[in-house]
């Protein structure tokens, strides 16, 4: 089962609530208590001012009075003895329900207790009618801060998922994207200071790949020269074992060059594509009968697409040379309207080029390498993205499977290294 995820948005907003929660429930009883606290001590007063009336009535003609009784037998014990040194008195008991028994009591001068009882529940039921209010209020209050916390936490989880998915955009090679442009606005909060931390860091990225890239081409170029000199001077030496190994390891030399200055200007994006309507499988079958006449071609659907054959026979070629160099025959070659798949029957794709891609100077397990540089695949996605097409890698049962997805539409600019 799927974990239920809780975002900030809803995270902040339960805090609030509960945080309002809490703060109206202590307000109410605080409120409560004190309402009622009042409501007591007014209701002793009052009784305590009829005590007083109702004994001098009694003075006056032994009349009782106002619901005066004498020596009640239902006063409570308390109150009876508090009057006993001769002093007023009253006494409130709980009877369970919201209106209290208030009890008033004297001593009169025969020894007999003059004493009054009321609940004055007409006064009570307006505490009813304050702790409706209350209720009322604090679930307002509750579900006003609720709805404040979703507004002010949606839009600090707004700007937060913009943020991750510009980095990702970055982290996925495009060094265009700024992370505070994405969130939109300038606000002074820790989701601006993500922003610009992020945004330095790729800049800062960005310029330490640009200077590695600068300083791998410069190489390149100064390597050309003399390599190209290498291989003319191995042209001239005379036949022989000898001669053969090293005209072998010059040309190998000068390919290398030559990949690196492709996989240079790749990482540039500077490339632009030259654009020719093809038939992809009749196109297809031409070069890997010219580049391996070995392979297998299956066209199960032909289409007329817009491309650089150029750059498509260069992706083509390097997919056939990593089949044969690192797989296993056969290898199969299918065209499938718009989508071109490579597959041979070797040990397959290592994981880590699955997980990231391909890498230079990176040959996979030991049982894919031992020959080459890992530059073709490199080129041939770097190529694919001059394209506008997708480069994807999967194995097979057994084997490797490379699959070109070319696009609908024709590129009209160059994708930075690393876009999906």
């Amino acid at each position: 089962m799927r974990a239920v995820r809780f975002g900030l948005r809803w995270k902040l907003s339960g805090a609030i609530a509960a945080v309002s929660a809490l703060v109206a429930l202590l307000l109410s009883l605080i409120v409560h208590n004190a309402a009622r606290v009042t409501m007591i001590s007014n209701s002793r007063d009052v009784q305590d001012e009829r005590l007083r009336s109702a004994e001098r009535i009694y003075e006056l003609g032994e009349r009782l009075a106002l619901g005066a009784e004498l020596d009640d037998p239902a006063l409570p014990k308390e109150l009876r003895e508090a009057v006993r040194t001769g002093e007023r008195a009253t006494f409130v008991s709980e009877n369970g329900d919201d209106a209290p028994d208030v009890w008033a009591a004297t001593q009169l001068p025969d020894g007999s207790v003059l004493s009054l009882h009321a609940r004055f529940t007409d006064r009570y039921s307006v505490l009813a009618d304050l702790d409706r209010t209350l209720v009322v209020g604090a679930g307002t209050v509750v579900v006003g801060s609720t709805a404040l916390g979703v507004l002010v936490g949606g839009q600090l989880s707004r700007r937060l998922r913009k943020a991750a998915t510009a980095a990702g955009r970055v982290a996925a090679g495009h060094a265009d994207v700024r992370v505070r442009d994405a969130i939109g606005g300038r606000a002074p909060d820790e989701a601006d200071e993500l922003a610009r931390a992020v945004d330095a860091m790729a800049d800062a990225l960005q310029a330490r790949l640009d200077a590695e890239r600068r300083v791998t081409a410069d190489i390149a170029h100064e390597l050309r020269t003399p390599v190209t000199g290498l291989v003319t001077a191995a042209g001239l030496l005379p036949d022989g074992r000898p001669a053969e190994l090293v005209r072998d390891r010059a040309q190998v030399l000068r390919t290398l060059v030559e990949d690196i200055l492709e996989v240079a200007r790749l990482d540039g994006a500077a490339e632009r594509a030259e654009l020719q309507d093809i038939a992809l499988g009749e196109f297809v079958a031409r070069r890997v009968r010219a580049l391996t006449p070995e392979a297998r071609v299956d066209v199960g659907g032909d289409a007329i697409v817009t491309t650089d054959p150029r750059r498509l026979e260069r992706v083509l070629g390097n997919l056939l040379a990593n089949a044969e160099r690192h797989g296993a025959g056969p290898v199969e070659v299918t065209v499938e309207g718009r989508r071109l798949r490579v597959r041979d029957h070797g040990p397959g794709f290592p994981a880590d080029l699955l997980a990231e891609g391909p890498s230079r100077f990176r040959t996979g397990s030991t049982d894919r390498a031992g020959r080459g540089h890992g530059l073709g695949l490199t080129i041939a996605a770097g190529q694919a993205r001059v394209l506008g097409a997708r480069l994807t890698f999967r194995n097979a049962e057994p084997g490797a499977v490379a699959t070109l997805h070319l696009p609908a539409t024709a590129p009209v600019s160059p994708v930075p290294p690393g876009a999906g």
